[in-house]
């Protein structure tokens, strides 16, 4: 039986929830769909994070831990504007990862971030979705978008180097003698860019 926290609403709540949810821009590839994200999601992002493939992400962390980083990232969006999107095949409407852009305690600067299931990597589904969320982003008017990807995740450095992102040794710079010193941060676009 699921806990309480982990059941979609009914009724009025539900409707609610779903209005809240088409306040979201809806971002389609060739084959994905980014849309907002839903309690039914949850699965597939505990899936990620509770299991050894979260080792890049401060994970793996336990069910309830998930659920509160789950919740914490769709509600970037009232917070600043953007956040963090399913991603959806466009085939078939299976959840095949999480994207999007967030602003957490620890960051130096706004984040693209992206993670997929494990079905779904290699597959080029990842470099579909930043793209989208990148051409949607240049609209916003942040100074700046950085992913940081740990310097062993090979697949993620290839995604930011594919969509132009170039590393920023002064960016690590200021991780030294923290948690994150050995963060590396890969850049989409400058401060100074508008």
């Amino acid at each position: 039986m699921r806990p309480a926290w982990e059941t979609p609403p009914t009724g009025p709540s539900a409707a609610l929830a779903a209005t809240i949810a088409g306040c979201i821009p809806v971002l389609d590839t060739p084959r994905t769909r980014l849309r907002a994200m839903a309690l039914a999601d949850f699965d597939a992002w505990a899936d990620i994070f509770c299991s050894d493939r979260a080792w890049g992400m401060d994970g793996p962390c336990n069910r309830d831990d998930a659920f509160s980083d789950f919740a914490i990232t769709a509600g970037f969006w009232p917070l600043h504007g953007f956040g963090f999107w399913t991603v959806t095949g466009r085939a078939d409407g299976g959840v095949l990862g999480f994207v999007g852009l967030n602003l957490e305690a620890s960051n130096r600067e706004p984040e693209l971030g992206y993670f997929l299931i494990e079905a779904a990597e290699g597959r080029g589904y990842a470099r579909e979705a930043v793209s989208a969320v990148l051409d949607w982003a240049q609209g916003r008017a942040l100074p700046s978008l950085v992913s940081y990807v740990d310097p062993a995740n090979d697949r993620s450095i290839a995604v930011a180097r594919a969509m132009g992102a170039v590393r920023d040794p002064l960016a690590e710079a200021i991780f030294a003698g923290t948690t994150d010193a050995e963060i590396s941060v890969w850049r989409y676009w400058p401060k100074e860019a508008s």
